[in-house]
């Protein structure tokens, strides 16, 4: 049974909502193009982008494009946000390992579409901002750790529903280990000297069965030696 999408966000009263209300409302009509997801929407619509976007403007914050945070990294395009989290196939209760926290908006997205959310970024900066923001706003069912998303998170495995926020230039096994029978990993993949595609596997009797959903743009997926903490 789906939760109220209110449950985990307490933002809906406060003034930063209602100034953004007509922003986001433009927003979700935007997203709504490629994304049908009725849940998916209304999480979309539920969560304030500019508080992971503080040095942007709040018209700035609620177009449909991705924006700089900071160590070459970009908060997500929200309808691509919005097409990773429709392609996971989410009910509310799931256990999700995201691979790439970055700001922390498409983090933000999957706590209120999934029962847990463990997340990890590579750079320490931006692990702490987005785990600082996720708090904030009251994302109580999320885990932010610092570390090498190629490893996961295997002392917390198997995860029903693993999305992956860079680009691999292969599959990684250990994230196809780490996912549950039944399971769904999205990930793009490719080199970034053409685009990716983004990949659907779904896991059954211990084989993947792949599925295209097109091409995309991602920064790469990046090693480092850092153990996950």
């Amino acid at each position: 049974m789906a939760r109220d999408l209110r449950g985990n966000l307490d933002m809906t009263d406060s003034d930063d909502f209602m100034q953004t209300m007509e922003l986001r409302e433009h927003l979700v009509r935007e997203v709504a193009r490629e994304v049908e997801d009725g849940r998916v929407l209304a999480a979309l619509r539920a969560v304030p982008r500019h508080r992971f976007v503080p040095e942007h403007t709040f018209d700035a914050a609620y177009t449909d494009r991705p924006l700089p945070i900071g160590f070459g990294a970009t908060i997500s395009q929200p309808t691509v946000v919005g097409m990773m989290s429709e392609a996971l196939e989410l009910d509310g209760t799931e256990r999700i390992l995201e691979i790439g926290t970055g700001s922390g908006y498409q983090t933000a997205v999957l706590s209120l579409l999934a029962a847990e959310v463990d997340t990890i970024e590579v750079i320490p900066e931006l692990a702490g901002r987005a785990r600082k923001i996720l708090s904030d706003i009251h994302c109580r069912n999320v885990h932010v750790h610092v570390g090498d998303g190629w490893k996961g998170l295997p002392e917390r495995a198997p995860f029903d529903r693993i999305v992956v926020t860079a680009a691999p230039d292969h599959l990684p096994e250990e994230l196809v280990d780490e996912l549950a029978e039944g399971g769904l990993l999205v990930v793009p993949v490719g080199p970034q000297t053409r685009d990716q595609r983004l990949e659907r596997h779904r896991k059954l009797r211990g084989e993947l069965v792949r599925e295209d959903l097109g091409a995309v743009r991602f920064v790469p997926m990046v090693h480092t030696r850092a153990h996950v903490r």
